[in-house]
């Protein structure tokens, strides 16, 4: 019997993946915010849970650390799925990515003048191409922690970050002013993977899928 790695990252993604794997007949049997393990054992002896960074979901699962995962599209535009097989959108953990500035900067009138306008983002690539196809001059500033920070301190003119409810942006003085791409997300499985334990994976997929297609209380 061949060994089934998931890789999950903690918080939004893990809770909005366990009633999607419950519908596929799988319990995880450790709650990572009382346990310290990493991997993490599941009702059934052929499949484990690994928990990683979200960052370093596709990774994982692009050089056989594990054979499926679980990552929002923003990671995947942004670090790239070259052998990644896509089959679904989980339809999980939904936000968007936007920009934001603080009140009262007038962004229409920095975008049209043909200025250059700092950007603050750790979607480095997604706001490049974002701002290029409107053929906005930018420069890009990558950061790792809170966004909101850049446009008080004079950092940046605006940001682009992931949005959900847009609390943080408010209580910040920041406003969206445009939206980029709406983000939820997906399974992604290794395709060496996907040949070589085709039926145990399959069955996943179709399970998952099933469960998206029909969410609970429906």
């Amino acid at each position: 019997m061949s060994m089934l790695t998931l890789a999950l990252s903690k918080g939004r993604i893990f809770d909005d993946t366990l009633p999607l794997l419950r519908a596929a007949g799988i319990e995880v049997l450790d709650d990572p915010e009382k346990s310290r393990k990493l991997i993490l054992a599941t009702n059934r002896p052929d499949l484990r849970v690994v928990l990683v960074r979200a960052t370093d979901v596709p990774t994982y699962v692009q050089h056989g650390g594990a054979d499926l995962g679980v990552v929002g599209k923003d990671t995947l535009l942004e670090s790239g799925s070259e052998g990644l097989y896509q089959p679904l959108d989980l339809q999980i953990a939904k936000c968007r990515i936007s920009v934001a500035v603080r009140e009262g900067f007038d962004y229409a009138a920095a975008v049209r003048q043909g200025g250059r306008l700092k950007v603050a983002t750790k979607y480095v690539a997604i706001a490049r191409d974002f701002f290029s196809a409107k053929g906005v001059h930018v420069d890009l500033i990558k950061l790792y922690g809170s966004m909101e920070l850049a446009p008080l301190t004079g950092l940046a003119d605006a940001i682009v970050d992931l949005v959900s409810t847009g609390s943080t942006l408010k209580a910040n003085h920041l406003v969206e002013v445009e939206q980029i791409m709406d983000i939820s997300a997906r399974l992604v499985v290794n395709q060496a993977a996907l040949k070589l334990k085709q039926a145990p994976i399959r069955h996943i997929i179709d399970a998952m899928a099933k469960a998206v297609a029909q969410p609970a209380g429906a």
